[in-house]
């Protein structure tokens, strides 16, 4: 009995890489900017054409973390610009579709999901950059979170907007903070 658990494990790790490459072999070569682009003049699908926009805006995303990471404030603002610009352009298409997100959530959920997502690593961003340099970061994180709303509001109709917050399709009102 002994004998056979080494070959178990063997076996197990085997199966584990197999799997790990056969991921990576279906999920083909990584996302180049140029071939996104490509990909998304032909789309015809909106909730696909919206998806390869969110994609080109992660890479995008990704790009800026790196500048940032390296001290590039002006090379990570205009990737974080263009990031903000794909997010916003993905959520345009998948209203424009004319979808239900309630009733046909694709798309509109997976676009919920990454800016949640994207809105914890502009977070991270605006902890290692200094307190000087936020500017730029934290008006993305609030552009970001923004269109999240207007996502949530969409994917669930009934639920209550925050006080603080103007619902998604009506402008803010002015003029009521700090009068007393």
């Amino acid at each position: 009995m002994k004998s056979l658990r080494p070959l178990a494990f063997t076996l197990l790790a085997v199966l584990a890489m197999a799997s790990v490459a056969d991921a990576s072999w279906k999920s083909g070569r990584t996302d180049s900017e140029q071939d996104l682009l490509d990909r998304i003049q032909r789309e015809q699908n909106p909730v696909k054409k919206a998806k390869l926009e969110l994609r080109l805006g992660r890479l995008k995303m990704q790009q800026a973390l790196d500048a940032y990471g390296k001290g590039q404030l002006d090379q990570g603002k205009s990737l974080l610009d263009g990031y903000l610009s794909r997010v916003k352009s993905s959520w345009q298409i998948l209203k424009g579709s004319g979808r239900n997100a309630v009733k046909q959530p694709q798309g509109f959920r997976e676009l919920d999901i990454a800016l949640r997502e994207d809105s914890r690593s502009l977070e991270d961003i605006s902890k290692r950059v200094s307190y000087f340099d936020r500017d730029p970061v934290e008006q993305t994180m609030q552009q970001v979170n923004q269109v999240h709303d207007e996502v949530l509001h969409a994917l669930f109709p009934s639920l209550p907007i925050a006080p603080d917050k103007p619902a998604p399709d009506q402008p803010a009102k002015t003029g009521e903070k700090g009068e007393s």
